[in-house]
């Protein structure tokens, strides 16, 4: 029997998951258009896109220091703050407002993501990896409904200003809701205490770094989709909604694998064949997308994001199955999502120099199966059954 505390944070949980994508899913849609009425080159556009990665990856890692200073759950509330305040800057029409929008906006994505793993750990800890799916689900819809919605919005409202500004209005929401419900400061939990290992201690670890740059390239690839793939489907001849709208389906099928992939692992004795399934399924959709007819684009949509919302779901749930308490929890989540996320946003980045430079559809597709293939490496570690545990005092690595 679930009790209501556990159904309360569950909601609250999955309302912030909602806010943490349309951010950067509601600009791919309309980057056609900024480019064209913001007078935006093909790489200031991938500067606009890889923006907000960037500063989600500076910010992640501060993230368990100022849950310390002033409580988690103050933090969040911040964060959901920061949040609507950057997108509603970055649609104001003064030169430059538009990247300090976008990179407040992710900032603010930097510090919830990482707060939610360790509230997890703590609130529910039995079921951290199951509600980790549960988490990764709403992202998955707060970012289609970021990129199915982002065009028939500014149809709606009358121009990309209004269209992109709307969703401050789920973030004051959610702040709102948070602030009335949000689970009590737990004054003994660890997290509240001062780290009793170093930074470098985990640094040193392998296991942390195999962490991190799964994380690193499965984000890299999934900022690139949320960034150009419109883009990308409009030169293979595409209309701006149905691009969209593609775009929009492959996010509303990662709800599916978001949820089921963290159950899928626990049929085996450890995460690498869910790791390499989703990652099959990833570069399938991309080549039915970027390389094959165009007839195979549902198929392709649909195992993108299978793929990649499974990619995705099982990364956090590394965050959590890797570390033996919820302090651990909180600064493996600030590492690897730092540093994950700071390596993914080149990625965006990259794919605006090579179309400025002149790069097909097919270069793009070439690179993005490249990085599949480096991750599936990576999967292979970071998918074995290992745990960091400090309990002796000094931080190992237990086999289980």
């Amino acid at each position: 029997m679930v009790s209501r505390h556990a159904c309360r944070f569950i909601v609250l949980m999955f309302m912030v998951g909602l806010n943490l994508r349309p951010a950067m899913s509601s600009v791919a849609p309309l980057l056609n258009r900024l480019q064209e009425n913001a007078g935006l080159s093909a790489s200031a556009a991938g500067v606009l896109t890889t923006l907000p990665v960037l500063f989600l990856g500076l910010t992640a890692p501060l993230a368990p220091m100022i849950g310390r200073r002033i409580g988690s759950e103050r933090a969040l509330s911040a964060a959901l703050l920061l949040l609507a305040t950057g997108l509603w800057v970055r649609v104001l029409p003064f030169p430059g407002l538009l990247y300090v929008g976008t990179a407040m906006a992710g900032s603010a994505i930097g510090l919830a993501g990482t707060l939610l793993p360790a509230l997890v750990k703590r609130e529910l800890p039995a079921s951290a990896d199951l509600l980790t799916g549960l988490y990764t689900m709403a992202l998955c819809l707060g970012g289609a409904l970021g990129a199915g919605l982002s065009v028939p919005f500014m149809q709606w409202l009358g121009d990309w200003q209004a269209s992109l500004v709307s969703w401050a209005l789920l973030a004051l929401t959610t702040l709102i809701v948070w602030m009335r419900y949000a689970p009590a400061p737990n004054n003994t939990s660890v997290l509240q205490r001062p780290a009793a290992q170093p930074l470098s201690a985990l640094l040193k670890q392998p296991l942390t770094w195999q962490v991190m740059l799964f994380m690193g390239i499965q984000s890299s690839m999934a900022y690139i989709v949320f960034g150009w793939l419109p883009t990308l489907l409009i030169a293979r001849g595409y209309t701006e909604a149905t691009a969209g709208w593609t775009m929009a389906v492959s996010i509303m099928c990662q709800l599916i694998s978001a949820l089921s992939a963290p159950w899928f692992a626990r049929l085996y004795r450890d995460q690498r064949p869910a790791l390499l399934l989703v990652l099959l399924c990833t570069a399938l959709g991309l080549v039915f997308l970027l390389a094959a007819p165009l007839g195979w684009r549902w198929p392709g949509a649909v195992l993108l994001g299978l793929g990649q919302g499974g990619s995705f779901s099982l990364a956090l749930s590394l965050l959590v199955l890797r570390t033996a308490n919820e302090r651990l929890a909180g600064q493996l989540s600030g590492l690897v999502q730092g540093g994950g996320y700071t390596l993914a946003a080149l990625g965006p980045f990259g794919v605006g120099l090579l179309l400025q430079a002149g790069a097909s559809t097919q270069h793009i597709a070439w690179l993005l199966l490249g990085l599949i293939g480096i991750c599936c490496g990576f999967a292979l570690l970071a998918g074995r059954q290992r745990q960091l545990d400090d309990h002796s005092g000094q931080l190992q690595v237990h086999h289980r």
